[in-house]
Order: C-alpha cells, then structure tokens, then sequence
C-alpha cells in the first residue's frame, strides 16, 4: 500500500450521502488522503480552514471539493470569501468545484 499523497482534503457539500461516497473514494478506493473533512455550507468551510490552515499546519487541507448549491453559504459566496483570505492561508491549497447543476449560468464558472 502506498502512502497518501495529500495531507487533507475538505469535502463542502450540503449533501451528506454524497460526503460520504466521496470519503470513500478518497481514503479507500485511491487511497489519496487519510484525512477528510467535510463542511456542509461555505460558512462552515471557512470557519474549518480558519481552524486548520494556521502556521503551516499539517492538517490544512491540500484540496477542496466544493457544491455550487448550499444552504448558508453557496459555493459562488464561499469562493469570493475564500479568495479574501490572507494568502498565506490559501498557500498549495487546490480549489475543485463539483457539481450536478444543469443550469446555464453554471456551465462556465467565473475566474
């Protein structure tokens, strides 16, 4: 067995069946990460990264899947905030949408 190539990933979704297969996938079936946290809106994201991207620690996570749509905070709201943050604390971090919207306006995400 190989060793897991990323330190953490952070699942955001409001759908928890769909954190839970992608935890699966992540851990088990590709065996990329050991660790997987999950926030279920853009508030609870960023208040997870405020929590764990602080002085270089090992727990922030080296990846975020994150839904467009979400109660709270969607995901349209959480990237404007999360591109606010000190770069330091976005420092290696990639920053993945996931989603099975259909909409139009979706199809070609903003920069």
């Amino acid at each position: 067995m190989s060793l897991p190539i990323l330190s953490s990933v952070l699942l955001v979704d409001d759908d928890s069946t769909t954190n839970y297969l992608n935890k699966l996938l992540l851990t088990k079936t590709m065996q990329v990460t050991q660790q997987v946290l999950i926030a279920e809106n853009g508030q609870e994201a960023l208040h997870t990264l405020a929590q764990t991207c602080v002085a270089a620690s090992a727990s922030c996570p080296a990846l975020i899947l994150f839904d467009l749509n979400m109660p709270v905070m969607n995901g349209r709201e959480f990237l404007a905030r999360y591109a606010q943050l000190p770069a330091a604390q976005r420092q290696g971090i990639v920053v993945i949408l996931l989603t099975t919207s259909l909409h139009e306006q979706d199809r070609f995400f903003p920069q």
